[in-house]
């Protein structure tokens, strides 16, 4: 079920927002930058006043167009809500994240534009909650959109042990890809020069991939990002088959499909014992009520 159906115009609009919001991950690799203390403390505000226009749009859009209705922005905000509510209870500790089983499950059940709202709206909620507004958090809003979108984008005929088995295997992978990310928008700025794992301005694209690979790889691949891939699997499997139930009967009853009809009003019965008004009423007292057919003006008086 697609709770926030995506028109084709909207995806071409998703679509371009994401390619340009990776670029702000990547386009060390392209363009020389200078490696500093601080990471990234002049994009960052910048990609944060481009990214929440765009969900704003995304939100009116659907809106505008039927696409969402008041049912399903209640359960986007109480999903926001909860995952909000989760994210400190792990709070990354040796990479165990809470929050990112239910935002798989949720686009799982929802659908991808549903999911991408999730993922940035939860990330943005939490950090509200837990003081964790800074330079970083556009940056974790989009990895999480993106985790929320291919969550929704996965086959939809799997049912049971199989769907439990994509999704644990998606939900890691997802948690290893958002840790690459969150590693590659401060990588640049934050390793030094002169090591092995600095990154080299002006060098070509393979030897900073290959650097960036070996830094992401001893600092967080096989510690931070392993708690969070476990975590979110171990969660998948353990809890999936409860929420995915809980979800969908949500859905169902919610009727997030169902169109919205008006019925005609009857007509009012009109004639003797209905209350409809009567020739009389409806004139007024000083009126002259009219015979019915067949009696008094109908023709000739009978003869005796």
């Amino acid at each position: 079920m697609s709770v926030l159906r995506v028109a084709p115009r909207t995806a071409v609009i998703l679509v371009l927002a994401s390619v340009a919001a990776f670029a702000t991950f990547t386009w060390p690799f392209f363009v020389p930058a200078q490696p500093e203390t601080t990471a990234r403390t002049t994009e960052a505000p910048l990609v944060f006043i481009v990214v929440l226009p765009v969900l704003l749009a995304l939100v009116l859009a659907e809106l505008s167009s039927g696409g969402i209705d008041s049912k399903a922005l209640a359960m986007l905000g109480v999903l926001a809500a909860v995952n909000a509510a989760l994210r400190p209870l792990g709070a990354g500790t040796a990479g165990i994240e809470t929050v990112f089983f239910l935002l798989v499950l949720a686009g799982r059940v929802f659908g991808p534009g549903f999911g991408f709202l999730l993922g940035a709206i939860s990330l943005f909620a939490s950090a509200l909650l837990t003081a964790g507004v800074g330079p970083w958090l556009p940056f974790q809003m989009l990895a999480a959109a993106w985790l929320g979108l291919g969550a929704g984008l996965l086959p939809s005929r799997l049912r049971g042990r199989a769907e439990i088995a994509v999704l644990a295997g998606y939900g890691a992978v997802a948690a290893y890809a958002y840790g690459l990310l969150m590693n590659l928008w401060f990588w640049p700025f934050s390793v030094g020069a002169d090591t092995q794992l600095s990154y080299v301005a002006g060098a070509p694209v393979l030897e900073n991939l290959h650097r960036f690979a070996v830094f992401t790889a001893v600092t967080s691949t096989f510690g931070w990002d392993t708690g969070r891939a476990v975590t979110t699997a171990v969660a998948i499997v353990l809890v999936g088959p409860a929420v995915l139930a809980a979800l969908r009967r949500a859905a169902r009853r919610a009727a997030f499909d169902a169109p919205v009809t008006f019925a005609a009003p009857a007509a009012s019965p009109v004639g003797p014992g209905s209350g409809a008004p009567t020739g009389a009423q409806v004139a007024g007292p000083d009126a002259v009520p009219t015979a019915p057919p067949g009696r008094i003006g109908d023709g000739p008086p009978p003869e005796r």
